[in-house]
């Protein structure tokens, strides 16, 4: 309260006035000068806006003696008291708190003694200079440099992996994409798909008082093989691909499951138990209340995979990728910015190098713990709780994550960062001395230097600022660019670039290496459950980081490479094999050579009959009997006659005579009765179509 500075003001005055008693005492007897002008020119010294005039006209009140001001700590008889609250109503109780400069003509002590007044400390002559050099450091660390001005580089890190980078796999073998695949889509992963699908199939078979056919692993592999297919051919409906027009005549998809088959896998897919969901769905609106239920299980056990089976280079980068749904869920995100605008946004941590995914997990909502350090914090302290990962590693990210706060703890975790960043992030120097003016050419750089943090501005076609813990503010780099001359033509000129923006434009691409890989031949199609789509999704991270594992033990063995095409499609071969198949016999390649080899024509052939020799000769001429050499060989389709299945059959009624036993033609798929007795392929023979003829000519069969 200023009731309490009053009272120690008047205390440390009178302990003033007895220190200098004998010098004050003195000039006071030469001056002859009364207590109540002492106390008026005090009192003028309070009032700097008042008159002398008006000072004069006030009556003079009489100064206390010593012993009664000692006592004023009394609350009902100290006078300094009700003086002070009467001070604080007043409007120049400011001016007195800061205290107030004297006159120049002033040389009373009570003049001095207001100069000394607590409520303003004077610095001494001593402190003063240091004040001064402290300031000026603090104006040179919050200036803007320039390119001119030599920047210390900061230490650089030592890469210590926990284990060795690249695939964590026996180097010395050799793995087909079968089995690089399972690494991710294991049995267990398996099993655990069989297991929930099937729950959940004969739950909804009770509601709908449908026949559920329990699914086992090996349909399991067979719908995954068609779900790769549909990546490398994409068509607009499921059912499309076994359509048997000539528009859609794809034969493969049939040869590996049946439509209604893919389909009713399709419909009761499932991730999790279903007992677990209902119990999960009771906490809705609770904290305990997991939105990714659906989920979980397929997610831990292929991050797992992503953990265990390679370990990054020292280049990492944080990203977020969407995955596109319009599904009516709160997990579904919307970003401006993002080619797909619609969907589940994943933050994803991959490797700079070869794009491998390492860690990820979908953004849920803002329903977790938070550290109070915002959500990109959060985010990166997540992806980076990776088992076995090391120290030294050297982390890109861009402006929604990038602040001073983050590099700094990354810092103490033995992680170097570097990325783009926000001018309004806390932390980001807001001085503008030296700053880049604004026509500014192609090429400038300002830097400035706070502790192990650097903040760079570089100027390209817009001005660009980064952050970094790693590099120093420039090493001598230079870049391409297009600018006009004076003439206004376009020409190539190098302009210095500083080196975190060289190595972000190279390293910060490793999330996006892995989108467009999984863009290329991505399974994802509509539907209506949301959990679908992750789980198309979790089926291309599976894929395309056993493809990256494939190429690199390639080329450890020093191998030929191979595209993702033909690891796809290699892939799909391999599990229609171990898959189920169909009841029926599969189609046939008409592309392919056939295994039936037409014997070549003999030189000798029966010329046609004429129309004059139309009659039969005698019988004992000898032209009635020709020699061997012109007899015609047997034709190679002899034997290859039609035959009805109805006819292996017994006790079936007449009407049922024509469509008994029918089976999907090899040709246009449709239902036949008709076979042929040789080869064993069900062909149709009908006035509509005869696929029967059609068959055995592409096969060189029959001429």
């Amino acid at each position: 309260m200023f009731l309490s500075e009053s009272e120690d003001e008047s205390e440390k005055m009178l302990s003033d006035s007895d220190s200098e008693s004998e010098c004050s005492r003195c000039s006071l007897d030469e001056d002859d000068t009364p207590r109540g002008l002492a106390r008026g020119s005090e009192k003028e010294d309070f009032t700097e806006d008042s008159s002398d005039e008006e000072g004069n006209s006030r009556p003079m009140k009489r100064r206390s003696p010593r012993r009664q001001l000692r006592s004023a700590s009394s609350p009902l008889s100290s006078p300094l008291k009700s003086a002070s609250k009467k001070w604080e109503q007043s409007p120049l109780r400011k001016k007195i708190h800061y205290g107030s400069t004297p006159k120049k003509n002033s040389s009373s002590p009570s003049a001095r003694k207001t100069l000394s007044s607590p409520c303003r400390k004077t610095p001494s002559r001593k402190q003063q200079p240091d004040r001064q050099a402290n300031k000026d450091d603090a104006d040179e660390e919050d200036q803007w440099r320039s390119i001119d001005e030599e920047d210390m580089e900061p230490p650089q890190p030592h890469f210590r992996p926990e284990r060795d980078v690249g695939p964590q796999l026996n180097r010395t073998a050799n793995y087909t994409p079968l089995e690089l695949f399972q690494l991710f889509f294991s049995t267990t992963v398996i099993d655990t798909l069989v297991k929930n699908t099937n729950a959940y199939g004969e739950k909804k078979s009770q509601e709908q008082k449908e026949r559920h056919v329990p699914v086992t692993a090996a349909d399991m592999y067979s719908f995954i093989c068609i779900v790769l297919y549909m990546g490398i051919a994409p068509l607009k409906t499921l059912r499309d691909f076994w359509r048997g027009s000539r528009l859609f005549n794809l034969p493969f998809p049939a040869s590996v499951m049946p439509s209604r088959r893919f389909l009713a896998i399709s419909r009761s897919l499932h991730m999790s138990d279903p007992a677990v969901e209902a119990a999960n769905d009771q906490k809705k609106g609770t904290p305990g209340y997991d939105r990714l239920c659906k989920i979980k299980p397929l997610y831990e056990q292929i991050l797992e995979a992503c953990h265990t089976f390679y370990h990054p280079h020292q280049h990492i980068s944080i990203d977020e990728r969407m995955v596109a749904s319009k599904a009516r869920i709160k997990l579904k995100q919307y970003i401006r910015n993002k080619p797909t605008k619609w969907g589940f946004k994943l933050f994803v941590l991959a490797d700079s190098t070869c794009g491998y995914t390492l860690n990820f997990f979908v953004y849920g909502g803002r329903e977790c713990e938070p550290t109070g350090k915002g959500l990109s914090y959060d985010a990166v302290m997540k992806l980076l709780n990776i088992p076995f990962l090391g120290k030294g590693y050297k982390l890109y990210v861009d402006n929604f994550y990038t602040s001073p706060t983050l590099f700094l703890d990354l810092l103490k975790r033995k992680i170097w960062a570097c990325g783009t960043v926000r001018s309004n992030v806390a932390g980001y120097p807001k001085t503008k001395k030296n700053n880049r003016p604004e026509k500014t050419p192609r090429g400038t750089i300002r830097w400035i230097r706070k502790g192990q943090l650097l903040f760079v501005k570089w100027f390209d076609t817009r001005e660009v600022m980064m952050c970094s813990t790693i590099h120093k503010a420039y090493s001598s780099d230079m870049a391409k660019r297009k600018v006009k001359n004076p003439d206004g033509q376009w020409t190539v000129k190098q302009v210095p670039i500083p080196s975190c923006i060289r190595d972000y434009n190279q390293y910060m691409g490793g999330v996006d290496l892995s989108d467009a890989l999984i863009g290329y031949y991505n399974v994802i199609h509509k539907t209506r459950k949301w959990y679908k789509t992750l789980f198309y999704h979790l089926v291309d991270i599976a894929t395309v980081n056993a493809f990256i594992l494939y190429k690199e033990m390639c080329k450890m063995h020093k191998q030929p490479l191979v595209t993702q095409k033909n690891f796809r499609e290699e892939l799909i071969l391999s599990l229609a094999e171990i898959g189920s198949t169909p009841r029926r016999s599969a189609p046939q390649n008409f592309m392919s050579a056939s295994p039936f080899k037409r014997p070549p024509a003999s030189p000798f052939k029966v010329p046609p009959a004429s129309p004059s020799n139309a009659t039969s000769p005698p019988p004992g001429s000898p032209s009635s009997v020709p020699p061997l050499s012109t007899e015609a060989p047997p034709a190679p389709g002899l034997g290859h006659l039609p035959a009805y299945f109805v006819e292996q059959m017994s006790n079936v009624a007449s009407r049922d005579r024509a469509t008994a036993g029918r089976r999907t033609c090899v040709v246009c798929k449709r239902k036949s009765p008709v076979y042929c007795s040789t080869c064993q392929k069900t062909l149709c023979f009908t006035s509509l179509r005869n696929c029967y003829s059609e068959w055995h000519r592409s096969n060189n069969i029959c001429v």
